[in-house]
């Protein structure tokens, strides 16, 4: 039997010490991450708005045409505050993002807060199943690599992940819905159920388009895992843990995972933004009315507001995740971060 960790052997005092250098290393490292992510999300939201600024689209001619007069152009730029100089409006269209105020839309005069709301949980609900479906199977056909490295399975599951990891996900989905839902009929080929109406009827039309979507990202997590836990098998920490007498599944979970899964933790936080933006092109296959079509008809319209809602979210949600990912890596991988 091996010995208790010293951390439970240690005096109360000692104990205490441990737990709160833990939660400081914890907590400074979060403010790192904020140090870093808030510049980001600062400059992405100027970008954004920027670009609205330099398209030239104006809410007059959207609303009367392109026969609008200069005076009729003038007085509905006036009234929307386009005639103000550019970082006063920056400054107060990023006051109001900061308490959930996207504007309104110049097409219909509708809250684009409340638009995207609507659409957001489509995509989200899509893309989060996706994520779901990637982090499982990639972990799975990772750790099954590692465990047979160099042989049969390995190869045949490095195969088999370069060649999902080169299928374009509307090809994927095209495939999908022609064979479960037109051929088989075992799942609807189109629209969305709201999870309110049971999961059941929601996961059945959300997961043809999150396999679709979800290969890519299961395939580099299953490489970056597989690689991962090869390299932490040829650790000093596991030849000590096999002489101490530990057994394989006590090895793996307490020494090999925690080393080896820092570059599949890592390599989800590029994959998020792959996911939404594959959404765009999944939602149209599948009948889906996320914000991606939501975005797609607002870019045609020339409905600057609205893209520029559809930009803000995308970029608070990669934001997020990053953060949240950043947070779970530098728990599971204490070093990970360290000198961030």
């Amino acid at each position: 039997m091996s010995a208790p960790p010293p951390a439970l052997t240690a005096p109360p005092a000692a104990r205490r010490g441990v737990v709160a250098h833990r939660i400081s290393r914890a907590v400074a490292s979060t403010a790192r991450l904020l140090g870093i992510l808030v510049p980001v999300f600062l400059l992405g939201t100027f970008l954004t708005y920027l670009l609205g600024h330099l398209s030239g689209r104006s809410p007059a001619y959207l609303q009367l045409g392109d026969a609008a007069s200069p005076q009729a152009v003038a007085a509905i730029e006036h009234t929307w505050g386009l005639d103000r100089p550019f970082l006063v409006q920056y400054g107060d269209w990023l006051g109001s993002l900061l308490h959930g105020d996207l504007g309104k839309s110049w097409y219909n005069g509708l809250s684009v807060a409340h638009a995207l709301g609507q659409r957001a949980a489509i995509t989200l609900s899509a893309a989060g199943v996706a994520l779901v479906l990637g982090i499982v199977f990639g972990f799975l056909l990772g750790a099954l690599a590692a465990h047979f490295h160099t042989r049969w399975p390995d190869r045949a599951i490095t195969t088999f992940t370069t060649v999902i990891s080169v299928l374009p996900p509307f090809i994927v989905g095209i495939g999908l819905a022609a064979v479960f839902a037109v051929s088989l009929q075992l799942l609807p080929a189109a629209g969305y159920v709201p999870i309110q109406a049971g999961l059941g009827p929601w996961l059945s039309h959300l997961i043809l388009p999150a396999i679709a979507l979800s290969f890519d990202t299961a395939a580099d997590v299953a490489r970056q895992l597989r690689n991962g836990l090869v390299s932490a098998y040829r650790g000093n920490y596991v030849t000590g843990a096999i002489v101490r007498g530990l057994g394989p599944r006590r090895i793996f979970f307490v020494h090999v995972l925690r080393n080896g899964i820092a570059p599949a933790l890592a390599v989800l936080g590029l994959k998020f933004p792959n996911l939404l933006g594959g959404a765009v092109i999944i939602e149209a296959i599948f009948g889906l009315s996320g914000y991606g079509v939501y975005a797609s008809q607002a870019a045609v319209r020339g409905d600057v507001p609205a893209v520029q809602g559809v930009l803000v979210v995308s970029v608070v949600l990669v934001v997020v995740f990053n953060l949240l990912v950043n947070i779970v890596l530098n728990r599971v991988t204490p070093d990970a971060n360290r000198g961030v």
